[in-house]
């Protein structure tokens, strides 16, 4: 087994201090779960970062407590600047036992709770080698020693002079930053660029992220971040994506999450955005590689807006809490395909779902999922609307669907089902298949409410409209989008 390349290059300069560490090889290779990779610095011989390959990555079986509880007081999102440099990952964000099984950790975005997460994997002749976040630094050298345990047949590299690299000299200084598969750009990750952007800025200190075609595997996780815009080169060309769901990066062991607002936040997700708002996404294509509840895309905020997004996921492929805009997505799952809070306003959006395509959980103080010209595409025989059964003793009285001039396709009659409260809106106006002919509304469940223009038409006309569903102040922010 011969390494035929490395990245970055040996005794490389300008390398992005988000960078992954590759080692291509003649053929394919085969990794072993031990051995250590170190990073030093060149100048000192100081230890930067140390992967033990023998620890797995996290856990790989569902843990089920009764007992589990939600926190006795609001979730404190702090607002201090927390990484693997200052900060031991696995600490405690909010009042729970540290659990003290050994697995892969890393702090990702300032949740020091810390994720799961896969240092090294193989892909093609290559392997791919992810360092923990946050702990290169500008304008320094680095050398890299790896085991020959890692790679079978492998010799490794014990010199101080076998792979060494040499960091950009300083910070980009400028609120446009790019993210480069090719080391080419300010950042080599997406997480590495949200990483640099302060906390809670205002408006007149936006930034924006542009992210250049290419295949980022990476889990991003991001809070507190106000004003931010990411935008990609091509919606099917930047794939931002992860194998990561609620067996692999559980909540506490006796906390629940998700809920309700103010509960410990959620780790499950490829991609989360966490007590953010004025959020910006455009055309990137947002992936979970795993199965079960593992949200390809995961919001907590308010006033956000995503267009000529592809989300992917599982089962809850897309959570979204807080007030948000999705316009001309594509939304594909295998279950409650979207599940959360609201509000949340979908245009001209697709939506793909094998089974029910959402359950809905807001409440009175706000409405819940509301679409317009959207296309649902069943692809199951159960594929319903929506479901909205008692959930463990909890009911949803006061959920909203409501679907505008929609098309519905392999739909079962009854469209949602089950339901069991009764006083919850759901309304139809102008349901039709893909030919233009309207859906059987005769079928539909009792406690759907079929619009009529005549007797409706103020209703139609409300719901139609963004800012009746979102509120003046995300009409404030959407104004100013599409200056």
């Amino acid at each position: 087994m011969k390494a035929t390349s490395q990245f970055p290059e040996n005794n490389s300069k300008n390398v992005c201090i988000d960078t992954e560490l590759i080692l291509t090889f003649d053929e394919k290779p085969i990794l072993n779960e031990k051995g250590f990779i170190k990073v030093f610095d060149y100048n000192t011989d100081k230890l930067i970062d140390c992967i033990d390959l023998s620890l797995p990555a996290g856990p790989t079986k569902s843990k089920q407590n009764p007992l589990a509880d939600y926190i006795k007081k609001p979730y404190e999102y702090k607002n201090d600047v927390v990484t693997n440099k200052n900060t031991i990952a696995g600490t405690p964000s909010a009042d729970y036992i540290k659990s003290d099984e050994k697995y892969q950790l890393t702090i990702i975005g300032g949740f020091s709770d810390g994720f799961h997460f896969y240092p090294a994997y193989v892909k093609e002749n290559s392997v791919h080698i992810q360092l923990h976040q946050n702990l290169l630094e500008y304008n320094r050298k680095y050398y890299v020693l790896i085991d020959c345990d890692i790679v079978q047949g492998f010799k490794g590299f014990s010199k101080k002079d076998d792979w060494t690299f040499s960091t950009k000299h300083s910070f980009p200084a400028t609120k446009n930053l790019t993210v480069s598969k090719n080391g080419n750009g300010d950042f080599r990750t997406v997480q590495g660029a949200l990483d640099f952007i302060p906390n809670h800025i205002d408006k007149k200190s936006h930034y924006t992220i542009f992210v250049e075609n290419g295949d980022y595997q990476e889990l991003v996780y991001f809070r507190n971040k106000d004003y931010v815009t990411i935008i990609g080169e091509s919606r099917d060309g930047v794939i931002i994506h992860y194998a990561n769901n609620e067996v692999f990066n559980p909540h506490p062991e006796l906390i629940k999450t998700n809920e309700r607002p103010g509960t410990f936040p959620s780790r499950r997700a490829a991609f989360a955005i966490d007590n953010c708002t004025h959020i910006v996404l455009k055309n990137l294509t947002i992936k979970n590689d795993a199965y079960g509840q593992a949200e390809g895309l995961l919001v907590n905020g308010k006033n956000n807006y995503f267009k000529n997004v592809h989300i992917i996921g599982s089962g809850d492929a897309l959570q979204t809490n807080g007030s948000a805009y999705y316009d001309n997505c594509i939304i594909d799952g295998h279950g409650d395909t979207i599940l959360g809070r609201g509000p949340t306003y979908f245009y001209k959006t697709t939506i793909n779902s094998i089974n029910a395509f959402m359950w809905i959980r807001n409440t009175k103080e706000n409405h819940g999922n509301i679409f317009v010209k959207c296309i649902f595409n069943g692809k199951g025989e159960d594929a319903v609307i929506a479901r909205l059964p008692n959930n463990h003793g909890q009911q949803y009285p006061d959920a909203e669907c409501v679907l505008i001039d929609c098309e519905l396709n392999n739909i079962p009659p009854i469209g949602f089902d089950p339901i069991d409260t009764l006083t919850v809106n759901l309304c139809e106006y102008n349901s039709h298949d893909k030919q233009g002919n309207p859906i059987d509304m005769s079928l539909r469940h009792k406690i759907v409410k079929a619009l009529v223009l005549e007797r409706d038409a103020k209703i139609i006309e409300n719901y139609s409209n963004y800012q009746y569903v979102l509120g003046e102040e995300f009409r404030d922010f959407y104004e100013e989008i599409e200056k």
